[in-house]
């Protein structure tokens, strides 16, 4: 294998650090508990200024990044959506109940490619609209409001960890250790509930706005969700449609995301069983010589780490090898080990 003769280096120093990890875990736990120094009056004053400035700030200052953003994109897109489509409102034919609320509903049902068909484009213009509507429209799904999707599930899982453990204590690391095991999971149970709710409510809705029966209700929130469309049933009132305007963008986002997740949930799946399979078989003489990178006739606990993680298939020999030319890079004076002066040196070079 490549590389053999400079890995031994990069092994020493794993070793070292297999041998001298639970120091270092002690002194990191000491730094943890460093006490707060006292805050003079003037301080304490300026903490509550501060304060008063935070809670005059508006609502949106106190969203998450990822929601403004979210909030952001979809304002311009659905205002420019809007009027565009307001503007041309007489190029548009099908049902229509108030120029503003169908040029906004109309726009909604194009980005999330629904297309009932009940109001559909009738010139050269409206038709080129609706194309770039409909691509910049899966963009703003795809790229934008999948991410504050996922966000959004994220600050549940907590929640989701503590109602399952009901009258145990459940610490911050024990939290974390679960989000960190069972993520994708939870994240599939908890789309998968969001999802049969907003079924629900969307089949109650029809039922009461557009006077279907059970039936037919449900069965136009299962082409509208999955974005199949046929337009044999959809909103044609106007309290249906401000309901359809902010239900048919989540219900169709959620129902994405639950396929997602449920497919990284198999892919999890498969690369669990790898790894048991990996540090359940039995270790071969050929599994020992594969492991020894500087062919020195042992392995060592870095050699078989190595080894075990190219098996599992978390890295490879690509990863290897760029590893260890950047510490041949950094390593400056060839010692075989990193120092603060590697570092200086090789910044300054």
């Amino acid at each position: 294998m490549t590389n053999r003769g400079t890995t031994q280096p990069l092994l020493d120093q794993l070793h070292q650090t297999h041998h001298t990890v639970g120091l270092g875990r002690k002194k990191f736990r000491r730094s943890k508990s460093t006490p707060v120094g006292e805050i003079a009056p003037v301080e304490i004053n300026e903490i509550k200024n501060d304060q008063s400035l935070l809670r005059s700030k508006s609502i949106l200052d106190k969203l998450h990044p990822s929601i403004r953003k979210v909030i952001v994109y979809l304002v311009i897109y659905l205002g420019i959506g809007t009027i565009c489509f307001y503007f041309f409102r007489s190029k548009i034919k099908g049902k229509k109940i108030d120029g503003v609320l169908d040029s906004l509903y109309f726009c909604v049902v194009t980005m999330t490619t629904v297309g009932y068909g009940d109001l559909v484009p009738n010139s050269a213009t409206t038709k080129l609209l609706a194309c770039v509507f409909v691509f910049s429209g899966m963009a703003l799904v795809g790229l934008v409001l999948s991410k504050a999707a996922d966000y959004l599930v994220e600050k549940q899982e907590t929640l989701l960890i503590k109602a399952l453990h009901i009258g145990c204590r459940v610490g911050p690391s024990e939290i974390l250790e679960e989000i960190e095991t069972n993520k994708v999971r939870y994240k599939c149970f908890m789309v998968a509930a969001f999802l049969i709710m907003l079924i629900i409510i969307g089949t109650v809705v029809l039922t009461r706005a557009e006077k279907f029966d059970t039936v037919d209700a449900f069965y136009c929130v299962c082409a509208t969700i999955t974005t199949l469309g046929y337009g044999d049933k959809s909103f044609s009132t106007k309290a249906g449609r401000i309901f359809a305007i902010f239900w048919i963008l989540t219900s169709t986002l959620c129902l994405g995301r639950f396929f997602l997740y449920v497919a990284e949930w198999n892919t999890e799946k498969r690369q669990k069983e790898i790894v048991k399979w990996v540090l359940s078989r039995r270790t071969t003489n050929v599994d020992l010589e594969e492991a020894d990178l500087d062919d020195d006739g042992v392995v060592g606990a870095a050699e078989f780490v190595i080894y075990k993680l190219k098996e599992m298939g978390k890295i490879n020999q690509h990863d290897v090898a760029a590893v260890l030319k950047e510490f041949e890079s950094l390593d400056i004076d060839q010692s075989g080990t990193l120092s603060t002066a590697d570092l200086t040196l090789a910044q300054s070079s």
